[in-house]
């Protein structure tokens, strides 16, 4: 098969210095912003966050960052014959320092009306950098594709935003499911879910709440309006981890506040509800991922990446499949399975349609035009 162009500078290569280099970077940015929710916890971290996490061990991570920041900011310097990533390395590894890196201490916080989820970015962009990147540089699905592709820091921005205002996202979606439920009087259901074990309960919310996506997921792509904003998360030619955040906050609410809607029913456990929420984060960048990673027999029981590139195909002929997100057994009740045998598709992105570059336009494009030349060839594509 043919492999996807190259959609940006070529791929590093492992030797070269650059990948110590911008992990010295990468490094120093998150233990700069680490400083941040340290001396302002009350605005930039998470109040239910931070039950799970403790300050002792934050600070701990906070300057193993900083010191593998240095260490990675050397191999560079050794390695690499321009200089300036390693020293952009060590002068930010240094300010965050200089901010107190070395010294912060954990300490109370008061309430706040608002807050950012800063917290939640770092630890949640720090656990899928460390646990996707090798993936991709050793295992890539596509060999040609950069990290740094030309749409990398939209799909960055798009990252921040979604874990940044965590607090407004987790509001709005769930007002929904608490305005039309809430007086159902649904104590008895509640209480049964919620005495579940985990190994019971966490399955029974990934269904569930699939099967809620899974309605909404096919809604999008089959009402010509709707394809407007959902079509932005397919607009994207380069599929890797960051690809999944690539979603216009239309998308974003409607598709969670549905979803929400059996968990806030049924009542499950903070635990199963945690954990549930951890599978997803991490479930939702593997199927995105550029990795060819086969999953033998799991794959016909899970959606792994070469199932959902699929969905993510340009080709007309294969549009109107794979709308589950982790559950490939909705799909093939429902008659859009489509899996064959180990092949991919040549090419992700949506062909027929123009976009703009950026986070702000493509906030603001689907109110105003259709990405599509024709009101005509959008209803044909609708079908997606």
């Amino acid at each position: 098969m043919t492999p996807t162009p190259s959609l940006g500078p070529q791929r590093l290569r492992i030797g070269e210095g650059y990948i110590s280099g911008y992990a010295s970077i990468f490094l120093a940015l998150l233990a700069l912003a680490a400083v941040g929710c340290f001396h302002y916890p009350e605005y930039l971290t998470i109040p239910e966050f931070r039950e799970v996490y403790t300050g002792e061990a934050m600070k701990t991570l906070l300057m193993s960052g900083i010191v593998a920041s240095f260490l990675f900011a050397t191999v560079s310097f050794l390695l690499s014959r321009r200089k300036r990533l390693p020293l952009l390395g060590i002068a930010l590894a240094t300010a965050a320092v200089v901010l107190g890196g070395f010294a912060v201490q954990a300490r109370s916080v008061e309430a706040t009306s608002w807050h950012l989820g800063l917290d939640w970015l770092v630890l949640d962009l720090l656990l899928m950098s460390v646990i996707f990147v090798p993936i991709e540089l050793a295992f890539p699905k596509n060999l040609r594709q950069s990290r740094f592709h030309a749409e990398w820091r939209t799909d960055l921005v798009y990252f921040a935003v979604s874990h940044l205002f965590v607090q407004f996202f987790g509001v709005i979606t769930q007002a929904p499911a608490r305005l039309l439920f809430g007086h159902l009087g649904l104590a008895p259901l509640q209480s049964w879910v919620h005495g579940l074990p985990l190994l019971l309960a966490l399955p029974l919310a990934l269904f569930l709440t699939d099967l809620f996506q899974y309605a909404t997921h096919r809604l999008f792509h089959s009402h010509v309006y709707l394809w407007r904003f959902h079509s932005v998360h397919h607009s994207t030619q380069a599929m890797d981890w960051l690809a999944g955040s690539r979603t216009h906050f239309v998308d974003i609410f409607a598709t969670r506040a549905i979803s929400f809607i059996p968990l806030y029913v049924c009542g499950f456990s903070p635990l199963a509800f945690n954990c549930y929420v951890l599978f997803v984060s991490i479930h939702a960048v593997l199927i995105h991922a550029n990795t060819r990673l086969k999953f033998g027999f799991l794959k016909y029981l899970f959606v792994t990446p070469q199932y959902h590139h699929w969905h993510h195909g340009d080709d007309p002929a294969h549009y109107g499949i794979n709308f589950a997100i982790h559950f490939p057994l909705i799909d093939k009740v429902f008659g859009t399975y489509y899996l064959p045998g180990n092949e991919w598709p040549a090419a992700t992105g949506v062909h027929e349609a123009a976009y703009p570059k950026g986070y702000v336009k493509q906030l603001v494009y689907p109110f105003t035009k259709s990405p599509f030349d024709h009101d005509l060839h959008v209803e044909e594509q609708s079908s997606r």
